[in-house]
């Protein structure tokens, strides 16, 4: 009896995961009511006490399991922030880089029509001086944009919160609050919605700051209670009511900021008027049932 059960408790340990504790314990308070069954008649039992002792071990392995998947998600949350920091910096540069070649283009520009200037005269060297002036508004703005450029690329606090829903995939009331650091925070909106969810995401808002990470962690503080997983906190995801969001996010971020309070949630809702249009076309399975009587041969 005591080999039997050692073997199921030491087969079940080792098959124990981060996630699978509760059918694990199931599964050795079965094998022990199963085995002292068998030898009831002997008056022969394995003692609760022992019982505890395997499910006490079972705890410490599961207990380590978790620490080695807390350990895993936080890695994967470095690495898919690496990820985002080194796809915001790509952009930045590719925008300082499109910049730069404008600047260049239009200081070329700039330099041959100010020596076209001095070789013309009357009506048309107006119309150079104009041409001249427009250059030169060009050439100033080409230089604010690259200025813009390597300013972001140098703040690497700067960056989007972003507040988006998806009604179809986790229900009303349900927001993601996170942060990107890309030039088009659109973009990572996208790669949240991609195949692992069935909807879109809606945008209630994106909110630009020097310190995006600061106001972040702020709302995420002000909503840790009502996080929709308390385990993971990468998943952030809160219910809360978008009027709470919009709160808390101007006591913390006073500049003026648009929020959209109703998800428009278009794909879903649309799904749903297919479905009930389906529906209403299918034939009622109870007359479905009952065939008219088919007369066969003459």
């Amino acid at each position: 009896m005591l080999r039997a059960f050692n073997g199921e408790c030491d087969a079940t340990i080792a098959k124990v995961r981060y996630n699978n504790v509760g059918v694990m314990e199931a599964r050795i308070r079965k094998a022990w009511e199963v085995i002292n069954g068998c030898a009831e008649v002997q008056r022969c039992t394995i003692s609760r006490g022992y019982l505890d002792l395997k499910l006490a071990e079972l705890s410490l392995v599961h207990e380590y399991e978790e620490k080695v998947q807390q350990e895993k998600d936080e890695q994967r949350r470095i690495k898919e922030q690496m990820r985002e920091e080194e796809q915001a910096l790509r952009e930045l540069e590719k925008v300082k880089q499109e910049a730069e070649k404008e600047e260049n283009r239009f200081a070329e520009a700039l330099r041959k029509a100010q020596d076209e200037i001095l070789r013309a005269s009357g009506a048309k060297q107006e119309k150079l001086q104009a041409q001249v002036a427009e250059l030169e508004r060009k050439l100033s703005e080409a230089q604010t944009n690259k200025a813009r450029a390597v300013s972001r690329a140098q703040m690497t606090r700067s960056g989007h919160v972003y507040i988006i829903s998806n009604v179809g995939s986790f229900g009303e009331h349900v927001y993601k609050i996170g942060m990107t650091r890309r030039l088009d925070p659109m973009d990572r909106v996208k790669e949240l919605g991609d195949a692992s969810v069935p909807f879109e995401f809606d945008v209630h808002a994106i909110i630009y700051t020097e310190d995006a990470p600061k106001l972040e962690n702020e709302l995420h503080r002000a909503f840790h209670h009502r996080r929709v997983n308390r385990v993971n906190e990468r998943k952030e995801f809160f219910n809360v009511s978008i009027l709470e969001i919009a709160e808390h996010v101007r006591r913390h971020h006073p500049a003026s900021i648009e929020i959209v309070h109703e998800a428009e949630a278009m794909e879903y809702r649309k799904t749903l008027s297919m479905s009930l249009e389906a529906a209403n076309l299918a034939p009622d399975p109870k007359q479905a049932l009952v065939r008219p009587a088919v007369r066969v041969g003459a």
